[in-house]
């Protein structure tokens, strides 16, 4: 199992042995380990080995601006890769990132990640949990997703087989963690894999979201079931990624035809009054 710790600078990146080897990192996360050894243990109540959807609906149950809320997320995923979304009981078009939607709180969202770099005709179908929001200012909250990036580091890594769990935690501010940046990828630090990174991420700032990817596959690769799909929850479109509605022409005006005017006398015989005709019993007439 591969458990990683994401933020939004750097991500840290917890690994487990493979194959009588330990990833890069360990040995910056070994001296971590000791020092936290010699705090007083405490029960922590949130682990990353719980199941999808565990934390988030934890989440919920402590009330606050969460049910409902649609957080925006941006997902990235290496060049060339195409990534579709479950809805409706089926994968989406592919479409290649960086792409931004909008996911509810609590509910699972399931990926298809398709032509991979060196992978072409693998897919890895990994999975989304977002367990908290950002609080962005008013109006302003498609401005700020939470960053998800599919590196192809960890795509081959759940192509081989191995189970990958990164955190994505919003920094603390005031306590930043030291590693620089380099700005293109989220950076990350490897981690032992007896860490618990929900519980690290706490320390370091806050956790807002949770991606899991294996090598799990659907049973039916053109109709996977509702299980697989985790319901297929739904999500939405970013409001910049809609397709602007085109004006419809505006019709063009009728201009009344015109009315040639009478002529004058005509027109003049037509408005005056006409005068009745009298008749007198007698035949006489006046």
């Amino acid at each position: 199992m591969v458990n990683s710790l994401c933020r939004w600078v750097t991500r840290i990146h917890a690994t487990t042995p493979v194959v009588g080897r330990m990833c890069f990192g360990v040995m910056l996360l070994a001296v971590c380990a000791s020092a936290h050894a010699q705090r007083a243990r405490i029960h922590y109540e949130h682990a990353g080995a719980l199941a999808p959807g565990a934390i988030g609906s934890r989440q919920l149950q402590r009330g606050g601006p969460l049910r409902g809320f649609v957080q925006p997320v941006e997902i990235k995923a290496p060049q060339g890769a195409l990534v579709s979304l479950a809805a409706d009981g089926k994968f989406e078009k592919p479409q290649a990132g960086p792409r931004t939607v909008g996911m509810f709180i609590s509910p699972v969202y399931r990926m298809r990640v398709t032509n991979i770099p060196l992978y072409e005709g693998v897919e890895v179908y990994p999975t989304i949990e977002i367990i908290d929001r950002i609080y962005a200012p008013v109006g302003r909250t498609w401005q700020f997703p939470i960053p998800i990036e599919l590196s192809a580091e960890e795509l081959t890594l759940a192509i081989e087989g191995k189970f990958v769990t990164r955190v994505i935690y919003l920094e603390e501010p005031n306590d930043p963690f030291p590693l620089a940046a380099g700005g293109k990828h989220q950076e990350y630090v490897n981690l032992l894999g007896n860490e618990n990174p929900l519980e690290v991420a706490d320390r370091l700032g806050r956790p807002v979201a949770v991606l899991r990817m294996g090598g799990r596959i659907p049973i039916n690769l053109l109709n996977p079931d509702a299980k697989f799909l985790y319901g297929s929850p739904p999500w939405r479109k970013s409001p910049r990624s809609a397709p602007a509605k085109k004006a419809k022409p505006a019709a063009p005006k009728k201009i009344p035809k015109k009315i040639p005017a009478a002529p004058a006398d005509r027109e003049a015989r037509r408005l005056a009054p006409q005068s009745p005709e009298l008749s007198f019993p007698g035949g006489n007439q006046r």
